[in-house]
């Protein structure tokens, strides 16, 4: 069960999202913004922004890195940007000592599939080329951040490209098809997403193509051959079954996969910092990566 704490923040916030949905896509974008403002970057890291060609990425550096995470943000595909997640970056790069480099990757309805599987996956090589080891490499993400690294991932495993040594998925959206029974079974849960919107926003994403397509919806790809991925999703979220049958699918196809699932908690908890159930998560993300990228 969720902390105390987290049920009041719960009930205090829960009708913020209730408008979440609501107007254009700018209108959601400006919203989040300004939501996310009101949650400050940890002190104990630095950043700087950058260019990779086109795509602005900006670098948030712990005081003693060692390691880094190539971080994907949420927003549905359509939202999101590096100010809505660089509190989640910062409280990141503090919790595990790695330094975390979060691209702006470019978004639909103006770029759909597959213009942010190509932003991700050339952030990831430009890191190589600038010396990062795949070794003491990351990627993540959150929602459809989520879903973005996994798809990377397979991109990169199917054009040989040397794969990082694991990847972190918070609350991934995985099927666009919207197929999983806790789309419907928790909808009277997750006061955060709803399924009617994530349907209209995978539809301006996939821009025509299948939604079952393995690089649109991962949660149907084969996953053999993928390094090491920790999944961590809340009970009270329309995507739990996202998490739960892409476990599943993982174990059958032999990757090494850790499935945390956290009682009562909510889409993307991971953007809170104050509460318990935050700390613990990111806790358990900085043993799991120590563990694939120092190991003993």
């Amino acid at each position: 069960m969720a902390s105390f704490r987290t049920r009041l923040i719960k009930l205090a916030i829960s009708p913020f999202f209730s408008r979440w949905h609501q107007g254009t896509i700018q209108d959601q974008r400006a919203r989040q913004e300004k939501m996310t403002r009101l949650v400050v970057p940890s002190s104990e890291t630095t950043s700087r922004i950058e260019r990779i060609d086109h795509l602005k990425v900006e670098w948030i550096i712990p005081d003693k890195p060692a390691g880094t995470i190539l971080y994907l943000h949420g927003g549905a595909y359509t939202l999101g940007s590096i100010k809505t997640h660089r509190s989640l970056a910062s409280m990141l790069a503090n919790h595990t000592q790695m330094q975390v480099l979060l691209p702006e990757y470019r978004l639909a309805p103006e770029a759909p599939f597959p213009a942010g599987l190509e932003d991700a996956a050339a952030a990831y090589r430009w890191l190589l080329k600038n010396g990062i080891s795949a070794d003491e490499l990351i990627i993540a993400g959150d929602s459809a951040g989520g879903g973005l690294a996994l798809a990377t991932l397979l991109q990169l495993r199917d054009t040989d490209r040397r794969l990082p040594a694991g990847a972190v998925l918070l609350s991934p959206w995985t099927d666009l098809t919207m197929s999983g029974k806790s789309a419907r079974s928790k909808a009277h849960l997750d006061f955060i997403l709803n399924c009617k919107h994530l349907t209209r926003m995978a539809q301006l994403y996939a821009g025509g193509q299948d939604l079952h397509h393995p690089l649109i919806s991962p949660v149907f790809a084969d996953l053999s051959d993928l390094p090491p991925i920790l999944i961590q999703v809340g009970t009270d979220e329309i995507l739990l079954d996202d998490a739960t049958r892409l476990a599943g699918r993982a174990e059958k196809d032999g990757c090494e996969i850790t499935l945390e699932i956290f009682d009562g908690m909510f889409h993307a908890f991971h953007m809170f910092p104050f509460i318990r159930e935050t700390r613990q998560a990111f806790q358990s993300i900085a043993i799991f990566s120590h563990k694939i990228t120092r190991p003993d």
